[in-house]
């Protein structure tokens, strides 16, 4: 995990990938690899469920995306601090065959040459299938070592006890794939699972820390080191959040809170000029946000060979 990506390494260990699926940035003396777990498609409506349908369809056509679906990515952090090594999400598995471009991230972090069985710590920011799914396949279960930690807001795992889906905008099958992934995440887990309240320091410089809002014990990761600064914020925050922050997701299971979460983060990433990344913002997805009048403006990174 050093500071720059290779194409090359990446072709010669794993040659059916044909693009790079992860990047590595260094934050202080902490290293971040982002990796992709591939994509899934979705209906443009999911992302912009209280929008007017001309307003979407044209921000979709401005994109060059749609007009009905569109491809959502999904990214995972591996975060390396001191001597503890913490996967941040684990993607889609194999839980709803209908994505089979996506459950990338166990071969990706195998070519990568970072072992499952390395993995001290899995933070998780929420439970939704495309963040635990991965845990649950059986080249994963298989690998991780028994005394893995995993961190999980304890509003999380409480709410997926009896979870509602009242304000959700889902695909009518998702519903009770969520429910049923999340049961079995927890009943494999329980054991390693790790609640907190608010927030934790799962490692030096590496804090986890609940917003609420996409679902209600939702999370997202500080890294800080030496004065630099690296925000994973999950699903705080989608492709058309920059420019329409006040659009629901229909993944999202308070739609008004929600609005408040990433605006907030997205007001602090542009005071501090941080690092920013999130899980379905396109691959790699590390940049910055700039104030745009009442609205935002993304910022790629350049990135770094």
């Amino acid at each position: 995990m050093g500071q720059h990506s290779s194409n090359t390494d990446s072709l010669k260990s794993a040659p059916e990938d044909l693009v790079p699926s992860r990047y590595a940035v260094r934050v202080g003396e902490i290293d971040v690899l982002v990796v992709s777990d591939g994509v899934l498609p979705l209906p443009t409506e999911t992302m912009s469920t209280n929008a007017d349908p001309a307003a979407r369809a044209a921000w979709f056509k401005d994109m060059y995306l749609g007009p009905d679906a569109f491809d959502w990515a999904l990214n995972v952090l591996v975060v390396r601090s001191a001597d503890q090594v913490i996967l941040v999400d684990a993607g889609l598995g194999g839980q709803f065959p209908g994505f089979p471009r996506a459950g990338q991230f166990p071969k990706r972090l195998d070519a990568a040459g970072i072992s499952l069985e390395s993995v001290t710590d899995i933070i998780i920011t929420h439970m939704h299938m495309d963040h635990v799914g991965g845990l649950l396949v059986d080249e994963v279960k298989n690998r991780l070592r028994p005394d893995v930690r995993i961190h999980v807001a304890k509003t999380e795992v409480d709410f997926w006890t009896s979870p509602d889906f009242s304000h959700t905008a889902m695909p009518s099958p998702v519903p009770d794939v969520l429910r049923i992934t999340a049961q079995q995440f927890i009943e494999h887990y329980r054991d390693r699972v790790r609640t907190f309240d608010d927030e934790y320091e799962v490692a030096p410089g590496v804090v986890a820390k609940m917003t609420g809002g996409h679902t209600p014990g939702h999370s997202v990761v500080y890294v800080t080191s030496n004065g630099e600064k690296l925000t994973f914020a999950g699903d705080a925050l989608f492709p058309v959040a920059f420019d329409h922050p006040d659009w629901h997701n229909g993944f999202e299971h308070d739609p008004e809170e929600s609005v408040r979460v990433r605006v907030r983060l997205m007001q602090e990433a542009a005071a501090s000029g941080e690092l920013f990344v999130a899980t379905h913002l396109p691959f790699p997805s590390v940049g910055r946000v700039a104030l745009n009048g009442d609205a935002f403006r993304w910022i790629a990174a350049f990135w770094d060979y």
